[in-house]
């Protein structure tokens, strides 16, 4: 157990803030006997994977513990599927780096997304028309009340865009502590049709894709396009994207000729990155946070000495700017401690 112990190299912001008291811990009886500490001492919680999707804008007066949970197992259910439990503490790019090697598909279209395996499905991470939820079976629990272990089911988890039952009515109640996919063994399903996947095979001279060219597609997509958090701190995609009804994108496309749009029943999901784009963001600085050069929809520290809070503000003023233009209102992704 560490006081007064600097959160810095735990969130990929990069930002300095201050924990109270903060452990690491690598079994479910340790994380049993931190919870112990910090209810004896009326501590609140933060529990920490990748860092990958948090703002810490203050000091946290509380217990952070790092949920370093390891292990990759595998069970053969049929001739074509295979159930992988991954614990909660493995890194999801290498993890799904893992299964590809070991010819399993479903996540591929994952690749290079940061963050560990259990805060995956808090999200319902996705990217290029893949989601958590088209390979999820079930997730291991720990009832941070009663400290009982319970299990999660697809149903259960109430998957929506970037959204579960986790971060709404049950936010706060568990954490995670591993997850269970169901991925193909030989006849997978290539998803080459969003972002520029095909584009990107096409140069690379592939017409008949493998799940590992896909993957390689992907990565070099990102890499192309998104800051590696390593060398500039950054959370990954700040906003969601937002979704409006088709009356309120059929009346801002008689005023934006050129807005983005993709239609799902009586909504369209707009992309929040071109709404920024409009505004004059992409590639503004001010002080020491910008808005990415070639990705609006990602805030960096760009400095290296941003604080929470001036990301935070940054991040106000994008929302107030795409609001007073285009009459939507973007929300944040990114979890604000």
């Amino acid at each position: 157990m560490h006081e007064n112990f600097s959160l810095q190299p735990y969130n990929t912001f990069g930002v300095e803030a201050k924990a109270k008291y903060f452990i690491e811990v690598q079994t479910i009886d340790e994380l049993k006997e931190a919870l112990n500490f910090s209810s004896s001492h009326t501590l609140k919680l933060l529990f920490l994977g990748g860092g990958s999707n948090i703002l810490l804008t203050k000091d946290f007066e509380g217990l952070a513990i790092k949920i370093n949970l390891k292990g990759i197992s595998e069970q053969s259910l049929d001739e074509n599927h295979a159930l992988v439990t991954a614990k909660a503490g493995e890194n999801w790019h290498e993890f799904v780096m893992f299964c590809l090697e070991k010819n399993y598909g479903g996540l591929e279209n994952l690749s290079l997304i940061p963050g560990n395996v259990g805060t995956s499905p808090m999200q319902n991470i996705g990217a290029y028309g893949t989601e958590i939820k088209d390979v999820f079976v079930s997730c291991t629990v720990l009832n941070l009340e009663t400290q009982e272990v319970e299990t999660f089911d697809l149903e259960q988890c109430r998957f929506g865009y970037r959204d579960s039952i986790f971060k709404q009515e049950d936010k706060g109640k568990y954490v995670i502590l591993e997850v269970i996919f169901k991925l193909t063994k030989k006849d997978h399903h290539i998803k080459t049709e969003y972002g520029a996947i095909q584009s990107e095979l096409e140069k690379l001279h592939i017409s008949n894709p493998t799940i590992q060219d896909v993957s390689k597609a992907v990565i070099n997509i990102r890499q192309s396009k998104l800051p590696d958090p390593k060398e500039i701190g950054n959370a990954g995609s700040f906003f969601k994207n937002p979704t409006i009804p088709v009356s309120q994108f059929e009346a801002l496309k008689q005023q934006f000729e050129n807005i983005q749009g993709y239609p799902n029943g009586d909504w369209v999901k707009v992309p929040a990155g071109w709404l920024i784009e409009q505004c004059g963001w992409k590639g503004k600085q001010i002080g020491n946070v910008a808005s990415h050069q070639l990705q609006s929809l990602v805030i960096i520290n760009a400095t290296g000495k941003a604080t929470g809070k001036e990301i935070f503000d940054f991040s106000t003023e994008i929302i107030n700017s795409v609001k007073e233009k285009f009459g939507i209102e973007l929300e944040r992704e990114v979890n604000i401690i």
